[in-house]
């Protein structure tokens, strides 16, 4: 085969292929088009499930953080009842230790007062 014969069925292979890749191209579009809109139709569908994903979760936290925010008042309140208690404890211990010293002082002053009186009198 000679060149120019070579030539010759290259450039009929060539011809024929150009003239099969309008339709193939155009298929490839068609194809490359609906490939396309199945894309945004599924992204869409995920961006709805992660929406509603999203917004169950912060409607879950927000009613674990409501949960969380009872159970630490409900704590801090029995703490406060507890720090009264134990104050009003405290405070009637110190009543009865003033109470007690007070009593005390007196026996020991009505103590000096008699003794300065038996001393005036044996004088």
């Amino acid at each position: 085969m000679t060149l120019e014969d070579r030539l010759t069925k290259l450039e009929g292979i060539v011809e024929a292929t150009l003239k099969l890749l309008p339709d193939r191209v155009a298929a490839l579009e068609a194809e490359v088009r609906g490939l396309r809109q199945e894309m945004r139709a599924e992204v869409q569908g995920l961006r709805q499930e992660v929406k509603a994903e999203v917004e169950g979760l912060r409607q879950e936290m927000r009613a674990e953080v409501q949960g969380l925010r009872q159970e630490i008042q409900a704590a801090l309140q029995e703490l406060g009842q507890e720090q009264r208690a134990e104050i009003q404890a405290l405070r009637q211990e110190m009543h009865t230790l003033v109470n007690t010293a007070f009593n005390r002082l007196m026996l020991l002053f009505t103590g000096v007062a008699v003794i300065l009186a038996l001393l005036t009198l044996l004088r």
